[in-house]
């Protein structure tokens, strides 16, 4: 398993908070399964934050399952993402996922407010869409990060 380190231009040296988050990467033909804020325009690698006693696996899963609607069965751990802002470790594991089912979603109440929705797109058009991170440097930090930190492991894992 690799593990692929990204360091803001804001960080200051040293953390004292980490946050886990475990993601999938779901495939059907040619699109990737994603999570899409229709209020703000934004996509990202459905996944989130890993609760106290649960596996990174059964993270992946749930996370999935609540954000998508839909059951999927893991690979193991294939990327670690470790990224650096202010005083904040933010950590990604990335699992690749099948689909094996449908269940309820459960958005969270910030889901909502964003218009959090499941959408299918093609693996060249969201690569195409992360790669352009840079574009949000001077205007929306927290999506450059994002894009570049989806940009990645989309490359070390679908090359």
């Amino acid at each position: 398993m690799k593990t692929v380190e990204i360091v803001g231009e804001n960080y200051c040296g040293k953390w004292d908070r980490t946050r886990t988050a475990c993601r999938a990467i779901v495939m059907q033909g040619n699109a990737i399964l994603l999570s899409y804020e229709t209020r703000t325009d934004q996509w990202m690698i459905p996944g989130g934050g890993l609760e106290d006693g649960e596996s990174e696996r059964e993270c992946c899963i749930r996370e999935v399952a609540e954000e998508t609607g839909y059951r999927i069965r893991t690979s193991e751990r294939l990327l670690e993402i470790d990224e650096y802002y202010e005083n904040c470790r933010y950590v990604s594991l990335y699992f690749m996922g099948e689909v094996i089912g449908t269940t309820e979603r459960k958005p969270t109440p910030r889901e909502m407010r964003v218009g959090m929705e499941p959408r299918w797109l093609p693996l060249d058009e969201i690569k195409s869409v992360f790669s352009n991170h840079k574009a949000y440097a001077d205007t929306d930090e927290m999506r450059r990060g994002m894009y570049l930190r989806e940009y990645t492991a989309l490359c070390e894992l679908l090359p």
